[in-house]
C-alpha cells in the first residue's frame, strides 16, 4: 500500500534535486538522496558516484545510508527517512530494508530497475521482516526532467 506523502516530503526531495544537480559533472547519472532523523535534521546527503568512484555499489542511496549510520554511530537507521529522486533499485532496496530506515520518499518510477513498486516491490515483500512505509511520485516530473536532459545529452556525446 502507498501512503500519502508529507508537506515535509516535497522540501526532502527537493533538497534530494537540489543534491542531484549539484553534483559534479563526472558522468554519473544525476541522483541524490538525503537522509533524515526522526525530527527531520538531515544526517547525510549524497549523489550517485559510481564513475567518479569506479564502484558499481556506489549508488546515492547507498552512500547517504553510510554516511547517515556514520554520522548517528550506529547503522540501524530506525526512525530515518531516504528521500532519493527517483525509485530506488533493488540492491538500494535492500540496504534500505537492512538499516531499518522507517520512510521512502522517491520522485521519478524506475520501470527498468525500480524496486520500490514498479519492476518489483522489494521495499513492501511480505516476506521481509522490515518494510518502510514508502511514498513515490513526489515531484516526479521535476526528478524526471533532470533524468531526461542527462540521457538526452549523454546520448549526444556518445
Amino acid at each position: 500500500m502507498t501512503a500519502p506523502h508529507r508537506a515535509s516530503d516535497e522540501a526532502l526531495v527537493r533538497r534530494a534535486l537540489e543534491v542531484a544537480a549539484a553534483a559534479p559533472r563526472t558522468g554519473d547519472v544525476p541522483i541524490g538522496a538525503v537522509v533524515v532523523d526522526a525530527d527531520g535534521r538531515e544526517l547525510a546527503a549524497a549523489c550517485n558516484a559510481r564513475e567518479a568512484l569506479g564502484d558499481p555499489t556506489a549508488h546515492a542511496e547507498l552512500l547517504a545510508l553510510r554516511a547517515a549510520a556514520a554520522a548517528r554511530g550506529e547503522w540501524r537507521l530506525e526512525g530515518a527517512t531516504l528521500a532519493v529522486t527517483v525509485e530506488p533499485c533493488t540492491m538500494c532496496a535492500g540496504a534500505i530494508g537492512l538499516a531499518r530506515v522507517e520512510r521512502v520518499v522517491f520522485g521519478a518510477w524506475e520501470p527498468k530497475t525500480g524496486a520500490a513498486g514498479s519492476l518489483w516491490d522489494v521495499l513492501r515483500d511480505r516476506r521481509l521482516n522490515h518494510r518502510p512505509e514508502v511514498v513515490p511520485g513526489v515531484l516526479a516530473p521535476e526528478c524526471a526532467a533532470l533524468l531526461e536532459e542527462f540521457f538526452a545529452g549523454h546520448r549526444l556525446t556518445r
